[in-house]
């Protein structure tokens, strides 16, 4: 089973000529639970049309579109809105936190017309992200780093089966993003699907895979071994260091 999977996708654009202009043509990728996956591509090539039909922000124009084994394609809006709600987290690149709010209240803000209070979960998540420290503190009195924490934070309130981040490292040091790059690996190992849309390397280092769109066109998106998970791929253990042969001694 994937947790997010688009099968012959195609959409198109309205042109300013009698041409329609086509953003993703007969697009197929998947991504399984506990996989991070790594979009890159050149400006234009479709990718941000991607995270949104992924997210279910743009519908296809042809084609489907599941989640988690079940066909979303031709939702209402009102069903499309909960769908994300239930299935989906966002991480921007420009965080997109509410300046007047603090970091549990951002985090909770998902949640905002559930019944009960989420506070308590919102702070467990910032604790876990090393935040703990940083509850009550609005998103002037935090670091890049730490806002882009606290995004991923609020992207998991609601439990997510797949995590879609749209350059999540561009507006960040290398050291920082290596960080939060750490964050979406400890994610992922809780069986979320990851994709991120990016331009930066420093993403595929950490991605299990790497997929490359250009003008529309997304080759080899769906995993080769259809079904397998990564762990199926894992390296195996490494062989076991005889403890008594001293180090350095041959």
């Amino acid at each position: 089973m994937y947790s997010v999977e688009l099968d012959g996708v195609t959409k198109r654009y309205p042109g300013g000529g009698a041409e329609p202009v086509v953003a993703l043509d007969a697009v197929d990728f998947a991504a399984a639970p506990g996989e991070f996956v790594a979009v890159v591509g050149p400006s234009g090539s479709g990718k941000s049309t991607l995270l949104n039909v992924l997210g279910l922000l743009d519908d296809p124009t042809d084609g489907r579109r599941l989640l988690s084994d079940t066909d979303v394609t031709n939702l209402s809006v009102a069903e499309r809105t909960t769908a994300r709600k239930e299935s989906i987290g966002f991480v921007f690149q420009d965080f997109h936190l509410l300046p007047t709010l603090t970091a549990v209240e951002n985090v909770t803000l998902p949640t905002a017309f559930d019944p009960g209070d989420a506070s308590d979960r919102a702070a467990d998540l910032l604790a876990r992200f090393g935040l703990g420290d940083r509850l009550d503190h609005e998103p002037t009195e935090l670091s890049g780093g730490q806002k882009q924490r606290v995004a991923i934070a609020r992207s998991l309130i609601n439990e997510p089966a797949v995590l879609l981040a749209d350059e999540p490292t561009g507006n960040l040091d290398t050291d920082t993003g290596e960080s939060i790059l750490a964050e979406f690996d400890r994610v992922k190992r809780e069986g979320v699907a990851v994709v991120a849309v990016t331009h930066d390397p420093l993403v595929e280092e950490f991605a299990d895979r790497t997929v490359e769109l250009t003008d529309g066109v997304l080759v080899d998106g769906v995993p080769a071994d259809e079904g397998a998970t990564p762990a199926d791929h894992a390296p195996a253990d490494p062989p076991e260091v005889d403890s008594s042969v001293p180090e350095g001694e041959p």
